[in-house]
């Protein structure tokens, strides 16, 4: 009888470890090559794993992240953290705290932005002078929201500024704030014409209307997301609320941040761009909405194919054809001042995405909150589907060529063949091997971080400094080169694809499907000059070049 029970129960738990439930499940040959960080949202621990899933370095905390984690260049992680001692705000995305690790998890510096008034939120961007920006909620009360010109029926007690402070370090537990910005310094209002932002909202779309969304709701903007451009001296915002991607001009003063005076774009802190949503400023309906409770807006980093365009994750949550989440990348138009066309009357352009990832089916493919995107050196993009704990790398042809699903809960990891349950996730970020902060460290595989895991015979592609995996490049033929725009393009025996081209700033100025016969291609009648090709076989190939019109 002990002999059948004992089957029985091998039997059982073989059963509960035949199915795959987390873990490492695609790493291919086009997949980018590093190492990647992220925090599960209900658990303490910041993880660094390589390609197959397993954990290279760990960071320990005594709190939850609040949401974000970075690695810096030294090799120090910086993250924000959840405190969990404000009842006074009960938005998702409270945090409280950043806290700032060595490699060897020693806290070097903490700064805490929490008390009745105020607390920081989501995310924190780490400046090239070792500051730090933070958001924040910031209770403005009623009394001071009324004086704005919000509709007294859509505000009862607490309203919640959108605010971003800069904090110098200074010492462990305390900085100086040495620049901020606040969201109801630059509002506008067409309800009460006895404040003095009454206006039209369609005329000044560099101001923020203080009454939209039109709802009951103390936190009417929620910006879950903060980048920083050194180049432009700029920040990118995710408004959740507004359904909407801002950038603000950081080379201002405080006092000119307050004001719509000043900065390189001499607008001030009035918003230089906006993006998603144009009815959030009366330049369009519903119907040109495009963003849907977005998250991560990200700049692709400079060196990187079209650098400078943004990444979104498209979150979904409200989308007419159905609750389904995207990635957009756009090319936002910028101008040689730091400021942005802007046709008068209409909304910021550009009407359509440069590129967009929609899963087949798309219903296949959402996470109504949280989550993330990355732009990568070799022009994949890193996505968090972040609900689901599920991390995900797609090619430029749309292939998956990397997925991983977060095996931690609040409980920490849990065991192969388990169902993932509350393995949240904001973000993950993937570290290329030459990242300066791995320069001497040890970063020898410990194995991946789920419980009984199965067998592995995953391999680690070795990538050039670019990124691009030199097995999947190649050499196509464009003839002529320098051309008057007709040209001859041949791929290899048996390849088929697809051929970009854009100009160095990143815009697509033509696209077209290849055959592997020779392609008689004929450009679009653009300006002579210098232009950048981008060819995307089926089978996952990558060949890049430049194209001189003449």
């Amino acid at each position: 009888m002990r002999y059948f029970l004992l089957c029985f129960l091998v039997l059982v738990g073989l059963q509960s470890i035949a199915q795959q439930t987390i873990g490492l499940f695609r790493n291919d040959r086009a997949s980018y090559n590093g190492y990647t960080l992220f925090c599960p949202s209900a658990y303490e621990t910041t993880y660094l794993i390589d390609n197959c899933g397993e954990v290279v370095h760990t960071w320990q905390s005594a709190f939850q992240p609040g949401l974000t984690g970075y690695l810096l260049p030294n090799g120090n992680l910086i993250r924000s953290a959840k405190l969990n001692t404000n009842i006074n705000f009960t938005a998702g995305g409270v945090a409280g705290r950043v806290e700032l690790f060595d490699w060897d998890g020693n806290i070097l510096w903490y700064y805490d932005y929490n008390d009745s008034n105020k607390v920081s939120n989501h995310d924190i961007q780490v400046l090239p002078n070792g500051n730090v920006l933070m958001l924040a909620f910031y209770d403005i009360t009623e009394d001071t929201a009324l004086a704005l010109g919000r509709n007294s029926a859509t505000v009862d007690g607490d309203f919640w500024d959108g605010r971003i402070i800069e904090v110098q370090p200074t010492g462990m537990g305390t900085g100086n704030i040495v620049w901020e910005w606040h969201a109801t310094d630059h509002s506008v209002q067409d309800y009460d014409s006895t404040k003095a932002n009454y206006g039209v909202v369609a005329a000044n779309p560099g101001k923020i209307n203080i009454n939209y969304p039109n709802n009951l709701d103390a936190d009417w903007l929620h910006l879950n997301g903060i980048d920083y451009d050194e180049s432009l001296d700029q920040i990118l915002l995710s408004v959740h609320r507004f359904n909407e991607i801002w950038i603000i001009d950081h080379s201002t003063t405080t006092a000119e941040a307050a004001s719509s005076i000043g900065g390189n774009a001499g607008k001030g802190g009035d918003l230089l761009y906006r993006w998603g949503n144009p009815a959030a400023y009366k330049r369009g309906t519903l119907s040109d909405q495009i963003l849907y409770k977005q998250h991560d807006a990200q700049w692709v980093k400079s060196g990187y194919p079209n650098s400078g365009n943004i990444t979104i994750y498209n979150n979904g949550q409200g989308r007419p054809a159905g609750d389904y989440s995207t990635v957009e990348m756009i090319v936002p138009p910028l101008l040689t001042d730091g400021n942005y066309t802007l046709q008068p009357g209409q909304p910021f352009g550009p009407d359509t995405a440069f590129y967009n990832y929609t899963a087949n089916p798309p219903l296949g493919f959402y996470s109504r909150n949280i989550s993330g995107a990355q732009a990568l050196p070799n022009g994949n993009i890193l996505v968090c589907e972040g609900t689901e704990g599920r991390l995900f790398e797609i090619a430029p042809n749309d292939s998956i060529v990397w997925q991983y699903i977060v095996p931690v809960n609040a409980l920490g990891p849990v065991s192969q063949g388990l169902q993932p349950i509350s393995n949240n996730t904001f973000q993950a970020l993937r570290y290329g091997v030459d990242f300066p902060a791995f320069a001497g460290k040890n970063l020898t595989p410990q194995g991946p971080i789920e419980l009984n895991p199965l067998p592995s015979t995953c391999q680690i592609y070795v990538t050039d400094t670019t990124g691009i995996d030199q097995t999947i490049t190649f050499n196509p033929s464009l003839f002529p080169n320098p051309s008057t725009g007709s040209i001859q393009v041949t791929l290899p025996v048996g390849e088929t694809g697809v051929m970009k081209v854009t100009s160095v700033s990143g815009v697509l100025v033509f696209e077209t499907n290849l055959t592997t016969d020779a392609n008689a291609v004929n450009l679009p009648k653009v300006s002579v000059g210098l232009y950048l090709y981008q060819i995307i076989t089926h089978s996952g190939k990558v060949a890049a070049g430049k194209i001189l019109l003449e």
